[in-house]
């Protein structure tokens, strides 16, 4: 298996410190505003990494913070923490708007199949963690302080921005004065660790009392504090956006390392690339910030905003189009048609046909999934191959696609939703139309809906 690793900036063979285990962390959301498709394509992406890892036999330990606190407007301290401005916009109280968000994120994930991860853990959970970090940053002589806040000296940490490709001199001619909010920060690249709640933070609601005084952490210190209590000093995978790639996550790796003796905080990082909307970057200004409530409302299903994912690769940009998206979910129901007509599963052993095999050895090439659609659509089009291939091929490339193709493969359903969605699908069948139409009325007083495709095939989402 071969990974592409950031830091490096080569594709790598991938080998875990201590195989089977993959110990791998995922940057979670920031839960001030609703999930948009940006944020899916990331959480995707986890999604597709750890199902593979699975299907070449690791056992991966998935963790995945939220950040409910500490996560200024800015990455380098400026502005205003996000949950408070959230409260602000929606007239609640950051901790509504922190539990508001994460419900809405956590069905976002669910109804686009997204494996939930082994450990979720909130930032407002962990302070104590973090207060323990930052003093042994402190006892390392990695720390200074202001009236506003505990900093990380990173000049202090000999490799800072390594991920990034930039020397630290380099990295002080690319910051521009105005970052610099705290006039005695010694350098504008050096970042938080703790905020006072004095000056423009004063009114800060979330505030918890540290060595320090009364007061809040920064945003970077809760990945390596969240990260390490949960899976150890040292990591296998690191995910996150490209974003993360110039700030944040250079924060953590200072941080983490500074705090263990220079011990490798990651072995291996794996960035997205962003997602377009029409060819534009996505922006509440230009109107065109899409959530998964928008794609649904439009009659799409939110697997085909997944196989839409999966047809490029997750180091490139997505240019996301309705008329993409449209195309997307009539392959699905293609899918989801070749797959209902296909009898089970005989060769339920850890054999392969060597087409079903292909499409596992090209996951395992820096997860391409679309060479490995393309495979599963040549199978499901070849009419000299048996069905027991095809369903094979089908059943080893759902494994890591998460399509739900199968119609009893439907999000976790409660069984009473799957047995009604049985019964209306038989009724269908012996032309009983009245009691289909009585029957998808129950599933929708259920909270879910129903959507055919032929040859009795349906999928089910909740509402």
């Amino acid at each position: 298996m071969r990974i592409y690793n950031t830091l490096s900036r080569a594709v790598e063979e991938f080998q875990p410190m201590n195989p089977p285990t993959v110990n791998m962390y995922c940057c979670g959301p920031t839960v001030y505003d609703y999930t948009h498709i940006g944020h899916l394509w990331k959480y995707t992406w986890d999604d597709v990494v750890r199902r593979t890892l699975t299907l070449m036999g690791y056992e991966v330990k998935h963790v995945m913070n939220i950040t409910d606190v500490g996560h200024l407007v800015s990455d380098a301290d400026e502005g205003e923490d996000k949950l408070e401005k959230g409260a602000r916009k929606t007239g609640k109280t950051v901790w509504e708007v922190a539990n508001y968000y994460t419900d809405y994120f956590n069905e976002a994930i669910r109804s686009m199949g997204i494996s939930p991860p082994h450990m979720v853990c909130k930032a407002t959970e962990h302070i104590s963690q973090m207060i323990a970090l930052i003093q042994t940053l402190e006892k390392r002589g990695y720390t200074y302080a202001t009236d506003e806040a505990i900093y990380f000296d990173t000049s202090k940490f000999e490799g800072y921005g390594k991920l990034a490709g930039q020397k630290l001199n380099e990295k002080r001619q690319a910051v521009r004065a105005e970052v610099q909010t705290d006039a005695h920060k010694k350098n504008p690249h050096d970042f938080a660790l703790w905020f006072r709640r004095v000056g423009r933070f004063q009114d800060h609601t979330m505030h918890w009392q540290s060595p320090w005084g009364d007061g809040f952490p920064g945003w970077h210190i809760e990945c390596s504090a969240m990260s390490m209590h949960h899976l150890g000093p040292q990591l296998d995978i690191h995910t996150g956006g490209i974003d993360h790639i110039s700030v944040h996550h250079p924060n953590e790796i200072a941080q983490s390392e500074g705090a263990t003796g220079k011990k490798p905080f990651v072995k291996y990082w794996v960035h997205y690339n962003f997602v377009q909307i029409e060819g534009q970057k996505m922006s509440k200004s230009l109107e065109n910030f899409i959530t998964l409530n928008d794609i649904v409302s439009k009659g799409f299903h939110p697997h085909a905003l997944r196989l839409l994912f999966l047809q490029s690769h997750y180091r490139s940009e997505l240019n996301f189009t309705w008329n993409a998206l449209e195309a997307s979910q009539k392959a699905l129901e293609k899918l989801q048609d070749a797959h209902a007509a296909l009898p089970a599963r005989i060769n339920q052993h850890d054999s392969f046909h060597p087409l079903a095999q292909e499409v596992k050895d090209t996951l395992a090439q820096d997860f391409n999934t679309a060479k490995a659609l393309a495979t599963v659509w040549s199978a499901v089009k070849d009419p000299a191959l048996d069905v027991q291939t095809k369903r094979d091929v089908l059943d080893t490339a759902n494994d890591v696609f998460g399509l739900a193709l199968s119609k009893d493969d439907v999000e976790n359903v409660p069984e009473t939703v799957v047995s009604l969605a049985k019964k209306r699908a038989q009724a269908k069948k012996q032309g009983d139309f009245a009691t289909a139409d009585a029957l998808r009325f129950q599933i929708n007083e259920a909270g879910y809906d129903v959507k055919d495709g032929k040859v009795g095939a349906y999928t089910l989402h909740k509402k």
